[in-house]
């Protein structure tokens, strides 16, 4: 694989991921959508569908890593970093192409959702749903949870060896069961099981952080959401912002090392 084609196979890929997957966490959560409320499984299953569908769309022209962990998983397992930049820039890259997609899709729905005084407070709000009832983690917009992700209880050792554990499934599982004959990114069958992987994550263990296992899916979107001109958007919890990318790093390491002994 050229350079250009990871690079290109990477930003369509990630965009994909982050377009559907965000999509789906815009339906669930803005007032204006038909499926406002829909609840934990259909983000579950809308971000496993969101894997499926970015990694056969992307796997010909760069093995569909979509994911930083991932690469470094490949990149330690193999003893090849020269890639590795590519596969990072073109994540990150996707991953806000994205979620900018996403706000597009969803932009009649945001600004009602931003400026109902219900979610975002202000004269006539309810007293109870003042000063952005939504936003319950502190420094994150009531809309934020559309393009990152946020703990429940914000205890820092614990957020991260939340993201280290789920990212050790998932890379273990694409290292294992779904990489192509190559050997360098997700092949046919792979993405199947990568896709599945990553809706058992979320059921079992995305409750506490929001199961990010990824640091592009969570930092090229909230690049975005900073970027944005939502009204009342509120913060971007950029205090917050290096657990999601750190621990998935981590994560995606302590995988490769476990594949390196256990099965190579």
């Amino acid at each position: 694989m050229s350079s250009s084609d990871i690079f290109i196979g990477e930003t369509i890929g990630t965009a994909i991921l982050i377009l559907l997957g965000g999509g789906v966490c815009a339906a669930v959560t803005l007032k204006a959508s038909k499926a406002r409320n829909a609840g934990w499984l259909a983000i579950t299953f809308g971000w496993g569908f969101a894997v499926l569908t970015a990694v056969y769309t992307s796997a010909p022209l760069s093995g569909a890593h979509l994911n930083p962990a991932v690469t470094i998983a490949i990149a330690i397992k193999d003893g090849d970093w020269k890639n590795v930049p590519v596969y990072w820039a073109g994540q990150i890259l996707g991953a806000m192409i994205g979620a900018a997609l996403v706000w597009i899709a969803y932009y009649g729905q945001f600004h009602a959702h931003l400026t109902d005084r219900e979610i975002v407070g202000g004269p006539g709000a309810q007293d109870t749903k003042v000063k952005a009832v939504e936003a319950r983690e502190q420094g994150a917009g009531p809309v934020l949870g559309v393009f990152s992700t946020g703990p429940e209880v914000r205890v820092a050792w614990q957020n991260i060896a939340t993201e280290v554990i789920g990212t050790i499934v998932l890379v273990l599982a694409v290292l294992t069961q779904g990489l192509n004959d190559k050997g360098n990114g997700l092949g046919n069958l792979g993405a199947l099981i990568t896709a599945l992987v990553v809706v058992s994550i979320g059921l079992s263990l995305g409750g506490p952080t929001g199961y990010a296992i990824n640091p592009a899916r969570d930092l090229g979107p909230r690049i975005v959401h900073a970027l944005l001109p939502l009204p009342n958007k509120g913060g971007s919890d950029w205090g917050y912002a290096w657990v999601p990318v750190v621990g998935p790093l981590i994560g995606g390491a302590i995988a490769a090392g476990i594949y390196n002994v256990a099965f190579a």
